[in-house]
């Protein structure tokens, strides 16, 4: 807490803030004792208490965990783009926090923090509290705060004062907001501007915002700036090549394409070599690397090496999954228990389904078709080779096997499908 001494407040003249503030207080003492009070917290707030609670944090134990050795730090540095990023985050937040007496902090996926900056007596305070480099801040380890808390709902965030599970933190207030990676979505990490509870301010989470969106929009800059160059690579490239081909960036963004139609991306398998690949989109291809992407070419004849069997399995509820074999091999996919119904719907149906036939079978409503349609464009990302549509079916020549429980009446046991219902109730037990 700042040191000056604070002017003494005279009788009914509390201010709003300090009132708000022992009431969270109030709030958070009573959810400690199993109540509630009438004035709850915000709802992520209260959110964030009834996931630490379950997880057992103990709400007096200090903030202090286990720091990762320098080595480590260093490598979780190499290892994300945010390192990319690090000068518009310090020109954009660390700027600003040390002249309002607070620091930005930079997590990883796990919330250990990587980076911070700022004011240099904040810095040293804030060894106090174990937010250092290398620091552990997930809620699992720290209990309510707003980089575990950001991390765990991946959603912005503010947390002040008494809103902080632990007690040791009641004297800081955070605010954090996550980034992402424009190139697959993925969570980068956190970057957070935390310091005394008496340097709040209520523009800073909208701060924080701004800048963790200009951090993805740069990153979305440079990735348009490695795609123009990795066309200008592949452009000749493709001229000289019969048959399909495309040029992708290793997270399968499209760089150029000849002799078939342009997808925006194309699935990659997470671990992709030079050689001979089958790609569930485009069937059995030879890959070969290039500067900063993949050369992909299309085996001809792959109609002739597509898949033969398809296995749905639906025996277990918590194992749903389709197998898909053919003659370079096999791969398997674990299903939603929607697409497992949709499946199963084509699966009786050899001759296909239309859009509203398909929503008769899974909602019994004729007229849920754009659901039915966002639902099988999902799985034809990976099944395209198995998958037709037009009506939707399996593809000729396909052989489909269905895997039943050994009780029809487990089969999906959830669902509330009609095609299932008809199944797990035969006509004439009802």
């Amino acid at each position: 807490m700042d040191s000056r001494p604070a002017a003494p407040e005279r009788p009914g003249t509390a201010s709003r803030p300090a009132v708000a503030e022992r009431l969270v207080h109030r709030a958070r003492e009573a959810r400690l004792a199993g109540e509630r009070t009438a004035a709850a917290p915000r709802a992520e707030i209260d959110a964030s208490w009834d996931r630490v609670l379950r997880s057992g944090i103990d709400p007096e134990q200090s903030p202090e965990s286990r720091l990762l050795e320098t080595d480590e730090i260093e490598h979780r540095r190499r290892g994300t783009a945010l390192g990319e990023v690090m000068p518009l985050l310090r020109e954009g937040l660390a700027t600003i926090a040390d002249a309002s007496q607070q620091i930005m902090v930079v997590t990883d996926t796990e919330g250990r923090v990587l980076w911070r900056q700022g004011h240099a007596a904040v810095m040293r305070r804030a060894k106090d509290i174990c937010l250092e480099e290398g620091a552990a801040w997930a809620e699992s380890a720290t209990g309510t705060n707003a980089i575990g808390t950001a991390l765990a709902a991946r959603t912005p965030i503010k947390v002040h004062s008494a809103e902080h599970f632990i007690r040791a933190l009641h004297g800081w207030t955070c605010a954090a907001a996550p980034v992402r990676d424009p190139r697959d979505g993925r969570l980068m990490g956190i970057v957070d501007i935390s310091g005394p509870a008496s340097t709040f301010h209520p523009a800073t989470l909208a701060l924080v915002g701004s800048v963790a969106a200009l951090a993805e929009s740069e990153l979305r800059s440079r990735h348009l700036v490695a795609i123009e160059r990795l066309r200008a690579v592949a452009a000749p490239l493709l001229c000289r090549l019969g048959g399909r081909a495309l040029v992708v960036d290793t997270h399968g963004w499209l760089a150029a394409v000849s002799g078939m139609p342009p997808v925006d991306r194309l699935p990659l398998p997470k671990s992709l070599a030079p050689g001979a690949v089958w790609l569930a989109s485009l069937g059995m291809c030879r890959v070969e690397p290039l500067p900063g992407g993949w050369l992909v070419q299309v085996a001809e004849g792959g109609q002739e090496r597509s898949p033969r069997r398809v296995v749905l399995d639906l025996s277990r509820e918590r194992g749903l999954a389709v197998h898909v074999a053919g003659p370079v091999g096999s791969w398997t996919r674990r299903l939603s228990p929607r697409h497992a119904e949709l499946l199963y719907a084509l699966a009786l149906h050899r001759e296909g389904r239309t859009a509203a036939e398909l929503a008769e079978d899974v909602f019994d409503d004729a007229t849920r078709t754009v659901t039915v349609r966002a639902e099988i464009s999902r799985m034809r990302r990976h099944l395209a080779e198995v998958l037709e549509h037009r009506p939707y079916r399996f593809r000729e020549g396909v052989a489909v096997e269905v895997v039943h429980p050994d009780v029809p009446a487990d089969l999906l046991p959830r669902s509330t499908a009609p095609v299932v219902l008809r199944t797990r109730t035969p006509a004439g037990t009802a």
